[in-house]
């Protein structure tokens, strides 16, 4: 193995370190507490940061282009396989929430104390999470580990079970069944297309739903 090659395995799995581990850190309820910039945007400081801190070490680290990690060319034909990715999980979502139901599983008060934000704030958190998880996961996680082994099937199995577990912080075992859904639909259609474009607009469609659609027209009293 040439000193070029070992050099770039060992920027590789720092990075993978870096990208696949800070989302278990629970930093962002550092941030919130700390940061200074209120319960809203003390959080999500961090998320913002992480998503740069991605792209600064795939481009100024490794220096490899963003297409490296499936930011590349959009094509017209992801518009209509990211709304039938949405409509998938969000059908399989609704079938899960049938489960819960019966299993008397909620999601944690914090997840609840999201629907009693301004939609403003919860627009953003759809954007910043469609972004930002499918850029780490699907996106650098997926394609370096594949740099690393060789296998995609490999790298959509690790990359698929860390997207799951590390909603349990945030939403207990609800929201891990809920995001098991959307990342086995999500994970393969980044197996299909290798494009981050299909899977960001397919989450983003998913929870914009959740978040921004159902509270909407749900009755006030």
């Amino acid at each position: 193995m040439t000193q070029a090659r070992t050099e770039n395995r060992v920027l590789i799995l720092i990075g993978l370190l870096i990208v696949l581990g800070l989302p278990f850190a629970q930093l962002s309820a550092w941030t919130k507490a700390h940061s200074g910039l209120g319960p809203l945007w003390g959080a999500e400081v961090f998320w913002v940061t992480f998503f740069v801190v991605i792209l600064l070490y795939v481009v100024a680290v490794e220096r490899r282009p963003l297409s490296s990690i499936g930011f590349r060319r959009p094509k017209l034909s992801d518009i209509p396989i990211g709304v039938v990715g949405a409509l998938l999980i969000i059908a399989g979502d609704i079938g899960i929430s049938v489960v819960d139901r019966a299993l008397h599983l909620a999601v944690k008060p914090q997840i609840a104390a999201l629907f009693a934000t301004p939609f403003w704030y919860r627009a953003f958190v759809v954007m910043r999470a469609a972004v930002v998880e499918e850029t780490a996961f699907r996106g650098y996680g997926f394609e370096r580990i594949v740099d690393l082994t060789g296998s995609r099937w490999l790298a959509a199995f690790i990359t698929f079970a860390l997207f799951t577990f590390a909603h349990y912080t945030g939403g207990g075992l609800a929201l891990v069944f809920a995001a098991a859904c959307g990342g086995l639909v999500l994970t393969l259609l980044y197996l299909w297309r290798r494009n981050l474009w299909t899977t960001i607009l397919a989450h983003w469609l998913t929870d914009a739903v959740g978040l921004l659609l159902v509270p909407a027209l749900a009755p006030h009293h």
